[in-house]
């Protein structure tokens, strides 16, 4: 039993209640216009069929207004709304009904017209259900909660790819003579798009909007954006480098994809101004991504970009541009770190090709980034790469001088001549001094590139390399000058002189020096006895070491040596001759008995047949014997030159013949022998190269490595490297040690395990 207390307590709720209903009216007058008036907004709200052929109720919009004023009075409007969405729940069955006998179409025949179809029946059934604006925004916003709800849950998987498919066909309607009826099934409000509503997928994208499609797959519609732009650049950009493309790539954008973007990314806007505005972050997004795209293109590219360079300059242009807006820089590093390694940094590319690549890669980088910090990453393989290889410095002198083929084209005619530049120490106190960049490495500054030859020059520690080298360049090209003009060679000295300093190059000038006093000496000579040798006059000290040869010139030629000493020693009586008779060139002319032969040769071919001279019939061992010191493999080289001009013959085991007369029959017993090709005679370098000089001295250094090893047993190579410091005349890096000490290796003298050098004792 419920206690006295409780009762009242009922009872007074009850009667407040009833007094809240009824309006304060006497009797249930109030009640009953509660009632009715309950009735009029259920009716109103109460979700129909769309195929319901009954009329509805014609809407009274003052009436409305005045009911829901009253219902509110009452505080009943929550529970009118509340009833509303379970009326509207229980209808739900009719929306998944179509759903799936649309997806079934769709399904079966895969035509996006379904997709469509479904779309403007779902915007018809929001229409139909859509409660009035009187009821409140807070009503409309539950109500669209939840028909989302129940229509995002039953849309199948297939349904997005159909959706996909119908928004990548509005991109195409602006070019259609024909619209499909299909798309313009429905015609909405226009809510204020005067200037759009003409347009044949208005319908489309205000049925989207109506039912939550552009909200909840924003993200869908952006990647066709995005998917349209990518094989727009991959398909007029590719391949592309002459001119910038970017330009063109936002202009394109502008015609053809803002304009489409207004309607699915203008929501709420009223009219096209706003519509322009509503699509800026958007747009915004969209070049962006043009940027992207357009980066990683080209730094798919960006190999044969520097390949093509200065004709791709306009791709570079653009690579800059779009670096600056999308942070890929260190994809652009990897990937031609990894192009380099791939297409240049193996055995199978030549060295010139290395270094002219490299030199288009720093100028190419330096578009790029003007502070270097892309370069200094991407450079260092090819550093290391260039280090190893034994003519890399030759090479770049032989660009410096303009050698041939050798490599001038590293050297741009437009690049102004100027001293190598050395790393030069951080002066905080210029105004215009600049932080590094945030993504520089910690020995970026200290190995900050300058002019490309300064960059080609500093791939090693020291200059001294490229000094030596240039000296065993010039002293080849001077020796092969032979019609006495040293001018390209003298303006090659005065250029150099800018590059590496006038202290360098004074040895290279003693040796022009000498070209034009040997031929002023020439000259005197000839003047107090005329004879038929011409000889170069270089001064030993100051040259680099020559080929060596000792054989002694026979006959006439010694005749002819001995008398232009002595008219020499006549005119420098200070000085001393020391001949090279195995250098130079020699024009003979034979007369034997039935033809006379012309060929210009080198001495020791002129040596050989001044012997035959004295008999017709000499071996191989004779000849080297009235020579002198000959290795036997040059000798047999020289006689063939003469077997192959059909001067000599050859008898077989070491024997030759004069050939007096070219018809001559081989005598009874001589042994026939198949007719020798004529051979190709290379012309050996006069001046010892860099190499050959280091490695002599190498083996001078190995008896310290053998003592050091001997007395200390194993040693690690930078110990070797210290202490080999102490050797007089050292001057090598511990790369070029440890290339020395492999060389070692390979031949047995020393082991290696865990970087501990050892002698190999037999």
């Amino acid at each position: 039993m419920a206690t006295e207390a409780l009762q009242r307590q009922i009872q007074a709720k009850w009667e407040a209640s009833f007094s809240r209903l009824n309006r304060d009216q006497p009797g249930i007058s109030g009640l009953l216009t509660t009632s009715q008036a309950w009735e009029y907004i259920a009716e109103l709200l109460r979700p129909r069929s769309l195929n319901d052929p009954s009329p509805r109720r014609e809407i009274d919009v003052q009436r409305v207004k005045s009911v829901i004023d009253f219902l509110t009075r009452c505080k009943l409007t929550p529970s009118v709304v509340e009833n509303f969405l379970d009326e509207m729940r229980k209808q739900q069955h009719l929306i998944t009904r179509d759903v799936h006998e649309y997806m079934i179409q769709y399904e079966r025949t895969t035509d996006i017209q379904f997709i469509a179809r479904l779309i403007f029946r779902l915007s018809r059934w929001h229409k139909a259900w859509e409660p009035a604006i009187e009821l409140g925004q807070t009503t409309i916003t539950m109500f669209n909660s939840t028909f989302q709800t129940h229509v995002f849950s039953i849309l199948p998987p297939p349904f997005f790819t159909g959706f996909k498919e119908v928004v990548k066909f509005t991109l195409t309607l602006a070019d259609m003579d024909a619209v499909p009826g299909w798309m313009t099934e429905a015609t909405p409000d226009n809510n204020g798009h005067s200037e759009l509503s003409s347009r044949p997928d208005y319908s489309f994208w205000m049925a989207c909007q109506r039912i939550g499609l552009l909200d909840r797959y924003e993200s869908l519609v952006s990647s066709i954006l995005y998917e349209q732009i990518e094989a727009h650049v991959w398909d007029t950009c590719t391949g592309k480098w002459g001119e910038p493309v970017l330009k063109d790539l936002r202009q394109w954008m502008n015609d053809e994809l803002k304009p489409w973007m207004m309607l699915p990314f203008g929501k709420g806007a009223k009219g096209a101004d706003e519509s322009r505005s509503a699509i800026h972050g958007m747009g915004s997004r969209c070049d962006f991504h043009i940027c992207k795209t357009l980066c990683e293109l080209r730094i798919r590219e960006i190999f044969d970009i520097i390949i093509d360079y200065p004709d791709s300059i306009g791709a570079l242009l653009d690579l800059k541009e779009c670096l600056n807006r999308v942070d890929q820089r260190d994809q652009l590093v990897q990937a031609l770190r990894k192009a380099n390694k791939k297409r240049l940094l193996h055995p199978g590319a030549d060295t010139k090709d290395i270094l002219t690549q490299y030199v288009s890669i720093i100028r190419c980088l330096r578009i790029l980034d003007p502070p270097g910090v892309l370069l200094f990453k991407v450079a260092d393989p090819i550093r290391r790469y260039l280090r190893e290889r034994p003519d890399t410095i030759r090479c770049i002198v032989a660009s410096l001088v303009g050698d041939g083929e050798s490599g001038d084209s590293l050297v741009d005619e437009n690049e102004p001549i100027q001293p190598l530049q050395q790393a030069q120490v951080e002066d905080y106190t210029d105004p215009s001094w600049e932080p590094e960049p945030i993504d520089a490495g910690p020995d970026f500054r200290s190995n900050k590139p300058g002019d490309v030859i300064s960059t080609l020059v500093s791939i090693y520690d020291s200059k001294d390399l490229f000094v030596k080298e240039l000296q065993v360049l010039l002293a080849q090209r001077l020796l092969a000058i032979t019609d006495g003009n040293f001018e390209r060679e003298r303006r090659n000295i005065e250029i150099l002189k800018i590059r590496f300093g006038e202290a360098a190059l004074q040895v290279c000038e003693v040796m022009l020096r000498d070209m034009t006093d040997s031929k002023r000496i020439d000259q005197h000579v000839q003047s107090q006895k005329n004879l038929v040798l011409h000889p170069t006059i270089i001064s030993r000290h100051f040259w680099p070491p020559l080929q060596a040869g000792k054989f002694v010139m026979p006959g006439q030629f010694k005749q002819v040596q001995d008398e232009y000493a002595k008219e020499f020693m006549a005119f420098k009586p200070d000085k001393k001759l020391r001949w090279l008779p195995h250098l130079g060139t020699i024009h003979l002319q034979l007369e034997l008995e039935d033809r006379t032969i012309s060929a210009d040769v080198p001495p020791l071919e002129a040596a050989f047949i001044e012997l035959f001279s004295q008999k017709d019939s000499w071996t191989v061992d004779e000849l080297i014997a009235q020579v002198g010191s000959v290795e036997r493999a040059a000798a047999l080289k020289a006689l063939a030159t003469w077997v192959d001009l059909g001067v000599l013959k050859d008898r077989g085991g070491g024997n030759y013949i004069l050939s007096e007369i070219a018809e001559d029959i081989a005598e009874p017993g001589a042994k026939t022998l198949p007719a020798r090709p004529a051979q190709i005679v290379e012309d050996i370098p006069a001046v010892t190269s860099v190499q050959q000089q280091q490695a002599e001295q190498m083996q001078v250094f190995w008896r310290f490595i053998e003592g050091m090893l001997t007395n200390l047993g194993t040693l690690p190579l930078d110990r070797i490297q210290t202490m080999l410091k102490f050797a007089p005349g050292y001057d090598r890096t511990i790369e070029q040690l440890g290339a020395f000490m492999e060389a070692a290796r390979r031949e047995g003298l020393v082991t290696v395990k865990d970087g501990m050098w050892k002698l190999n004792r037999h």
